[in-house]
């Protein structure tokens, strides 16, 4: 059974960083999807960012230019480094791993961008 973990949310001020983590456990390949999704009040999960095959990352259009993602196979971490944080970032922020079609997904973190 996979399970996710995902941590380092926070409240930053606009123009600040904030770094997430997510460490996966049981059966984890590298070759499988991960990625980082969003969710705000009111809205649907987005997107945010994605490494594919271990290798293609992806990026949403509103974070090009100002997240990172990266991941640590050694580790079963995944990363999402966000810098120059805008108020429109404010979401709950979910870490997923697709396994041969099937997705797990983490707690959620919540990040709140706010002066």
């Amino acid at each position: 059974q996979v399970q996710l973990v995902g941590s380092g949310g926070g409240l930053v001020q606009p123009g600040g960083s904030l770094r997430l983590s997510c460490v996966a456990s049981g059966s984890i390949f590298s070759i499988n999807d991960m990625g980082w999704y969003r969710q705000a009040p009111g809205k649907e999960r987005e997107l945010v960012a994605s490494i594919s095959g271990g290798v293609r990352v992806d990026y949403g259009n509103s974070v090009k230019g100002r997240f990172t993602i990266s991941r640590d196979n050694a580790k079963n971490t995944m990363y999402l480094q966000m810098n120059s944080l805008k108020p429109e970032d404010t979401a709950v922020y979910f870490c997923n791993y697709n396994q041969w079609g099937r997705d797990y997904w983490g707690q959620g973190t919540q990040v709140t961008v706010s002066s």
